[in-house]
Formats: C-alpha cells, sequence, structure tokens
C-alpha cells in the first residue's frame, strides 16, 4: 500500500466553502474552462461521482464514500487499474481561511512502487495545487 500526502495548502476561503464546493462534484462544470480541452474529451461527473481517461492509464472514475462537514471528503476508485482511496481535509487557517492537504493511498504492487512513487507524488502535488487555485465563491 502506498500513502502520499500534499504538502498543505493555503485557500482563501472558508472550510465550510471550499467543503460545499468540493464536496458535491456537478460543481466541476463551474471550472470546467479550466481544464485542457484535450483532457475533457472523457470527464464526466455528477453529484458523487467523477470519470476520465488518463494517458497511460486509462479510465480512472472514482466516487464520494463520506462527508464530515466542512473537514472532509472521502473518495474511493470504482474503477481504476488499482484501488486507491483518497481524502480531501480541510481545517481553518485562523484568518477566514481554509488549509487544505489531499492524501492517496493506493494498493501498488511491490514490484510497481518504484516506477510509480514520483509520479503519484507529483501528481497529489498538481491536484491539490489546482483545488488550491479554483475561486470558491
Amino acid at each position: 500500500m502506498g500513502k502520499y500526502e500534499s504538502s498543505i495548502k493555503h485557500i482563501p476561503y472558508p472550510p465550510k466553502c471550499v467543503y460545499d464546493t468540493l464536496s458535491d462534484l456537478s460543481n466541476i462544470e463551474r471550472v470546467k474552462d479550466r481544464i485542457p480541452e484535450d483532457k475533457q474529451k472523457d470527464l464526466s461527473f455528477d453529484k458523487d461521482s467523477i470519470a476520465i481517461t488518463a494517458p497511460m492509464v486509462g479510465k480512472i472514475a472514482m466516487r464520494i464514500i463520506e462527508r464530515e462537514e466542512p473537514k472532509t471528503i472521502k473518495f474511493e476508485s470504482v474503477d481504476s487499474p488499482l484501488p486507491f482511496n483518497l481524502w480531501i481535509q480541510l481545517l481553518p487557517d485562523g484568518n477566514d481561511g481554509a488549509r487544505m492537504k489531499l492524501t492517496l493511498k493506493a494498493d501498488i504492487p511491490l514490484f510497481a512502487m518504484a516506477m510509480v512513487n514520483k509520479p503519484l507524488q507529483e501528481g497529489i502535488e498538481k491536484a491539490a495545487d489546482a483545488l488550491a487555485a479554483i475561486p470558491y465563491q
């Protein structure tokens, strides 16, 4: 089992505002224009799930399995070459903003760990950066 964590990101919006946006995946429609067109081709989503086709991996889909307002949103893979779970953790930062961290736990075979460690760590960091850049209004 591999565990990958993003650095803590500051978001200049209250945790509840961030949580309300991220806990309903249909809100992706609001920021869809920020996603490169070539990545939107196989993107589908509804309130509780999202699916996309990733290069070299194929189709990846996940769904929300737990919401703990306004602190945590937990996902699990439903269609992926490797099973994984993803958590979005939110905490107040004391200045009407939020701190966010992403954690990914993936069931990676031992022989593949060396190949995927760096790309997964970089990917979780990029995902956290992208989520921190969303206007949560």
